[in-house]
């Protein structure tokens, strides 16, 4: 929800279109951008209703997708569990924010697809969000900091998960597959993957 995973999200989405289509295509894209600060306050705060509140205008705003919103599509926790099956992984890691790593919203749907999630144990949580919220929300990409990731994500693996999803766009500017020999499932490029398949089928 940050602009930097904004950013993010516009050009796989973009790219994803070019590459399929050729020549000079690009996305159909209409974005609503909410206001980073006030979110991770009520985040904070574990106000949850009110961060749910603030997204669900943002997402009825876009008047020329609501038919869509009112649809539903493809949560991202769905997207990701379906590739790491896809692979025939019963276990998989989560890395993300504390919240998305605490709170059952992503765990639970992720755990929907019979898939075992394993998170970080508590004491690396602070790192992780000081490396996401003081560093990559900000652009800052450090070697410093990926190798703490995947030090984290070394950690899932000898505790026994078979893959990774990371479950924050920003992550995906610092760690890729290159960095891992455990198998990696970026959740924005998935997402992007699924929205682009819906979108070019209509």
């Amino acid at each position: 929800m940050s602009w930097e995973s904004s950013l993010v999200y516009y050009k796989l989405l973009n790219l994803g279109v070019e590459q399929r289509l050729g020549g000079l295509h690009s996305a159909r894209t209409v974005m609503s951008s909410v206001e980073f600060h006030e979110l991770t306050e009520l985040q904070r705060a574990g106000r949850w209703d009110d961060v749910a509140t603030v997204l669900a205008d943002a997402a009825r705003g876009l008047d020329l997708v609501r038919d869509g919103v009112e649809r539903g599509g493809a949560h991202q926790q769905h997207v990701g569990a379906g590739a790491c099956t896809a692979r025939g992984l019963t276990s998989v890691g989560l890395v993300g924010t504390s919240y998305s790593m605490q709170q059952p919203f992503f765990v639970d749907r992720l755990a929907s697809h019979g898939l075992q999630v394993v998170v970080p144990e508590l004491d690396r949580h602070e790192a992780i969000d000081r490396i996401i919220y003081g560093e990559l929300v900000h652009g800052k990409v450090l070697d410093a900091s990926r190798a703490t990731v995947v030090g984290v994500i070394d950690d899932l693996w000898d505790a026994g998960a078979q893959g990774v999803i990371l479950g924050c766009t920003e992550l995906e500017l610092l760690v890729k597959q290159a960095d891992c020999e455990l198998p990696v499932f970026p959740s924005t490029t998935l997402h992007v993957e699924a929205a682009l398949d819906r979108a070019l089928a209509e």
